[in-house]
């Protein structure tokens, strides 16, 4: 035989799984790249927008469905206002990351102290 089967199948499993976990790695730093994250007055106007569009679609389905007299149409222009309402609030869109928090510095902590907590600090009462 010119080759061996163990050896040559082992090292076609090898070099798959290198590629497979590269572009996998690949994969997840296209992932990591894209921002997840809203700021507070990002959520209130994604908030805001959201009920805006469901009121706005449900009056004008109601009247619509009101006036050529079909409940149909009423459902489905409040689900397209619901569709739309989704695609502009739901991803983290860059209006809504506007007003990023500026947080405070860590604390260190020294290895041989633990801070305590306020709890921690008040007297234990025995009840009578």
């Amino acid at each position: 035989m010119l080759f061996e089967t163990g050896s040559l199948t082992r090292q076609i499993e090898e070099f798959l799984f290198s590629h497979l976990i590269i572009q996998r790695s690949k994969m997840l730093s296209i992932f990591n790249s894209i921002p997840t994250h809203m700021d507070y007055k990002g959520q209130k106007l994604a908030e805001q927008i959201f009920q805006g569009i469901i009121l706005v679609s449900a009056v004008i389905g109601f009247a619509y469905g009101l006036i050529i007299e079909q409940f149909g149409w009423t459902v489905y222009i409040v689900l397209g206002g619901f569709a739309v309402s989704c695609l502009l609030t739901l991803p983290p869109w860059p209006m809504y990351r506007q007003n990023p928090l500026s947080w405070q510095p860590a604390l260190p902590e020294t290895m041989g102290e633990t801070q305590q907590k306020p709890q921690e600090n008040l007297k234990k009462k025995k009840h009578k």
